[in-house]
């Protein structure tokens, strides 16, 4: 019995003396949590709003509640932007993609043969397919991926998906992000290690994904005359494969009905996303990049949170949300006529669009851009 009580005494004092240790980091971590999220909010009421549709706006405040982050809400067919949220750290500030760059190593594996049409590795042995690793965001598969990919394809097709690039949105002060020149560790396959993206650029590319490979401008339409003659326009087509998009997307699927976005609750809308969970700026940060409806995209939505509770689950839960309100507002909504078929890598979606090659469009939107601020 005394000893017993000898080792339960040993238990408590143990415990008490790791909340004595932790208790700095714990303050910390709650006045950094505070910090963020006076932050955002402070972001948030100095937001350009002109352009934006205020009903999708408000449903994306409130689908971000009391998280410290940005979303981004666009057309993946057009580049209209329907709203951004927090556009102070959308446009200007970069984060580590953490588990979303795996979507930049399945595109470069399947374009380089490095996976099998089943999502088998081509070389070596691994127990899960392609749809299954992103379903569940698997480290060790990506990085086999890698390890036969090098890092200098992988930066090359992180620019091709538009990443390491301005997006050429109408607002000033974009970040064109940061690649990992140099880093031949493996953890740049899963993990993004030196990567910086901004919520735009994720926007973006999960739409090339879906719409047959265009990389499109974003675009606010700032007023009324520019909204009614709205044209699209696009920075480039992505020259892959003909059936890399299409093998892509089922695990993306996968990630939202039974992976780490199944938090999401059920919807009418088949989204298609991936979430991504890490550390960095000593905290954690939650991304979730997602377009839907997947048979023929309306909408891509874009979620990073940061702060102690910020993950990849929760950020996919304040997406679906957003979709819920989309969903039952673009029901019946003129704007939905910006839309066009199947967007699927086998066909090209610009045979039913307005859509014109950049050109002279950067400095055409720049300056629809300034006549509508001034």
């Amino acid at each position: 019995m005394q000893s017993f009580l000898k080792n339960l005494d040993l238990k408590i004092f143990y415990v008490i003396f790791s909340i004595f240790l932790l208790f700095p980091f714990l303050m910390h971590a709650a006045a950094s949590d505070e910090s963020l999220r006076a932050e955002t909010i402070e972001n948030i009421a100095n937001d350009n709003i002109a352009g934006e549709n205020l009903k999708i706006r408000l449903a994306v405040i409130k689908a971000l509640g009391n998280y410290a982050g940005t979303v981004v809400v666009m057309s993946p067919k057009t580049g209209l932007i329907y709203s951004i949220v927090n556009q102070e750290w959308a446009i200007r500030k970069g984060f580590k993609p953490c588990s979303t760059i795996k979507l930049v190593t399945a595109v470069a594996g399947q374009n380089e043969n490095l996976i099998r049409s089943n999502g088998k590795l081509a070389k070596g042995f691994f127990k899960l397919s392609l749809d299954e690793s992103l379903s569940y965001s698997n480290n060790a598969y990506f990085q086999k991926v890698g390890e036969n990919l090098g890092s200098d394809k992988m930066i090359n097709y992180s620019l091709k998906l538009g990443l390491g690039e301005r997006t050429g949105i109408n607002a000033p002060g974009e970040f064109k992000g940061k690649l990992p020149f140099g880093n031949e560790n493996l953890r740049i396959y899963s993990h993004a290690d030196d990567f910086e993206v901004t919520a735009l650029q994720l926007a973006v590319m999960v739409s090339a994904l879906t719409n047959g490979g265009y990389l499109v401008i974003p675009q606010i339409a700032r007023t009324e005359n520019i909204k009614s003659n709205f044209r699209s326009f696009y920075r480039r087509k992505i020259n892959l494969l003909n059936t890399v998009f299409e093998k892509i997307t089922p695990g993306m699927i996968g990630s939202v009905k039974y992976g780490t976005a199944r938090n999401i609750r059920k919807l009418n809308l088949k989204i298609a996303g991936k979430t991504g969970s890490c550390i960095a700026d000593n905290t954690w940060i939650g991304l979730f990049a997602s377009v839907a409806p997947i048979s023929n995209p309306r909408f891509a939505v874009v979620v990073i949170t940061k702060g102690k509770h910020a993950r990849g689950k929760y950020s996919a839960k304040i997406a679906g949300e957003i979709y819920r309100n989309l969903d039952l507002y673009f029901e019946d909504s003129p704007e939905d006529k910006l839309t066009f078929k199947n967007t699927v890598a086998k066909s090209s979606p610009l045979k039913n669009a307005n859509l014109r090659i950049v050109g002279k469009a950067k400095n055409s939107l720049l300056k629809q851009s300034k006549k509508a601020v001034n």
